[in-house]
């Protein structure tokens, strides 16, 4: 089963300082048939403002995951971290027991990011962040996993969840092929670029539910950057 939600289908908030687009039901946007993807609760499209952000707030009992495609993100937590994330690089938070943090755009561009939500498998335990640079020649023509519960993901920052949220880039004309088991979620989107995926063609920033299926090979039909989540 392939399900494409169009970038034009999804739910949105502009806030002035935040223009946010949200592939499942987030906030003050509610869709039945769009609250989760197995494990996956959310997959936010953020564009922050240059010199704006979110100030201090709490989360728990979820993993959050950063993918940040434009500009960079800073993030300070009540557990004394603070980091910035730039362009095609990551940062995940496990909100544990409970945290509290701030992310702000302090470049003087607008700074987009894919905010994505993963219920962990268990509650509670004790809060944790950390970052990674993914270079994108490093994931040219492959998948390279960026963020994972499977503690074999060399290199992959570390996740309380059954999930695993990859990166590549793939060029016109080219495929890359994942194998996952037909009782998985995946959920794909293309950061940039056009692709063809089981013959249903995605643009840029356009959704992609996959499920029921054992492999999936994407082909570029425009230069493009890849993020797929694959939960449980």
């Amino acid at each position: 089963m392939i399900e494409l939600r169009p970038f034009n289908s999804l739910g949105s908030a502009n806030h002035g300082w935040l223009d946010a687009h949200h592939h499942f039901s987030f906030a003050s946007y509610h869709d039945p048939k769009r609250v989760n993807w197995g494990a996956l609760r959310v997959w936010n499209d953020d564009t922050i403002e240059a010199g704006t952000g979110f100030p201090t707030h709490p989360h728990e009992d979820m993993e959050i995951i950063t993918y940040v495609r434009k500009g960079a993100i800073t993030h300070r937590d009540s557990m004394g971290n603070e980091g910035r994330t730039e362009a095609g690089d990551v940062q995940v938070m496990s909100a544990g027991t409970g945290v509290k943090h701030s992310e702000y755009n302090r470049e003087d561009e607008d700074t987009t990011l894919f905010q994505i939500w993963i219920i962990p498998d268990e509650r509670g335990g004790e809060p944790s962040w950390g970052a990674a640079k993914f270079p994108k020649d490093d994931r040219s023509g492959h998948f390279v996993p960026l963020a994972s519960g499977d503690a074999s993901d060399n290199g992959a920052l570390p996740i309380r969840a059954n999930a695993h949220v990859l990166g590549a880039t793939v060029k016109a004309g080219e495929s890359v092929t994942h194998q996952t088991s037909a009782d998985r979620h995946l959920y794909l989107v293309p950061a940039t670029g056009k692709i063809e995926v089981g013959g249903v063609e995605a643009q840029a920033r356009d959704g992609v539910a996959i499920t029921q299926l054992d492999s999936i090979t994407i082909t570029a039909l425009e230069d493009s950057e890849l993020v797929l989540v694959d939960a449980a």
